[in-house]
């Protein structure tokens, strides 16, 4: 039960990084281009979601079950 908990907060996690991400670059613009955007994501903390949520969802995939 606790590895669907933490399973479920990764996806929220990621999610939520993720569509900060894509909804960062409407603010592209040609003047900036890739190198911009990227630095951009570097300096926000809304970014840095989206890997660890992966790592969670990850961790509760591969992590083995131990019954007590």
């Amino acid at each position: 039960m606790i590895r669907i908990f933490v399973y479920l907060v990764g996806f929220g996690i990621s999610v939520i990084g993720g569509v900060v991400m894509l909804a960062s670059l409407n603010m592209m613009t040609p003047e900036r281009g890739w190198t911009g955007y990227f630095v951009h994501i570097r300096t926000r903390i809304e970014f840095y979601l989206l890997p660890i949520g992966l790592l969670l969802m990850l961790g509760s995939l591969y992590f083995p079950y131990r019954e007590e």
